[in-house]
């Protein structure tokens, strides 16, 4: 990701972050959801979409492979708005969804491996625009 686009995209980070909430609210409230956050089956990837830890069932494979085109579908008009490619933006989104993770919950790491958000911050690639 170029500087410049970092900057395009770090402006456009609070519109991005309003994108993703609502569909995820609902989501959230779905108990096969919770539950695969907080036993650490699936988390967010550094690419802004959901990613698989563990093995899931069909049914929970089904709801995240939705949950990730809604995502993409989210991320490409926001990218067109913005000017920037979808790839781009996603990033810049994974930046925030990882940066939002709860403790006990998994992410990707930036060397690409699932790590469990302690008490502190997760570690985010150091590519992501401040997230603040």
């Amino acid at each position: 990701m170029t500087a410049h686009m970092l900057t395009k995209t770090a402006i456009s980070l609070a519109a991005a972050a309003m994108i993703v909430a609502p569909a995820a609210a609902s989501v959230q409230r779905d108990p096969a959801y919770a539950a695969a956050r907080a036993n650490g089956t699936i988390g967010e990837k550094i690419d802004g979409y959901l990613g698989f830890v563990g093995s899931p069932d069909g049914s929970l494979r089904a709801k995240i492979d939705d949950i990730n085109i809604r995502r993409k579908a989210s991320y490409a008009e926001r990218a067109r708005a913005e000017g920037v490619t979808i790839e781009e933006f996603a990033f810049a989104q994974g930046c925030i969804l990882i940066a939002r993770t709860s403790p006990g919950e998994k992410y990707q790491a930036p060397d690409g491996s699932w790590q469990t958000r302690g008490s502190g911050a997760a570690r985010l690639d150091p590519r992501c625009p401040s997230v603040g």
